[in-house]
């Protein structure tokens, strides 16, 4: 762990102080005998020591002997254990791609944020349609006020039609 932590210290040196900075770890590589939750607890707990502000907590996706049990929400009991067991802030991913699964990873204490990636990639305004299915509002550019779902007419804050 000291390479690992050597870079964090120049980087954290680096920024002032008010910034936070984070680190993304892997939570295990899926690997018999390889890295697992014990070794990423002890490495964020060592990244907390050293003025870590966060975890994102993934894993995977570095031998091709790895066994990865993939499904909605895969990776979320990592960050689960993580937060718990180390009190950072917690990032958590994992096939999360729908609204009320983000929203139940957070009010359930699985995460304190979620991370999305293939949802992201697949529709760009997954956002918004979030927002709109969680009864929620974002705050769109002027230009797409006039493309406001005619079912989710308060789903644009601040949004004042026949303005431009």
């Amino acid at each position: 762990m000291r390479f690992p932590l050597e870079v964090f210290e120049a980087v954290r040196a680096a920024m002032p102080a008010e910034v936070p900075v984070w680190v993304r770890v892997s939570a295990t590589d899926w690997v018999d005998g390889g890295w697992d939750l014990p070794s990423t607890v002890a490495f964020a707990e060592a990244l907390k020591a050293h003025g870590c502000s966060a975890i994102h907590v993934s894993s995977g996706g570095v031998s091709p002997q790895q066994k990865i049990p993939v499904g909605p929400g895969y990776q979320l009991g990592f960050a689960r254990e993580v937060k718990a067991r180390v009190g950072l802030p917690t990032l958590g991913v994992g096939l999360i791609t729908e609204a009320r699964q983000a929203e139940a990873a957070i009010a359930e204490g699985q995460a304190d944020a979620v991370a999305l990636a293939r949802a992201m990639l697949y529709d760009p305004r997954w956002p918004w349609h979030a927002a709109a299915e969680l009864g929620a509002q974002v705050n769109a550019p002027r230009q797409y006020w006039r493309s406001q779902p005619r079912e989710f007419k308060d789903l644009f804050a601040d949004l004042r039609i026949g303005q431009r």
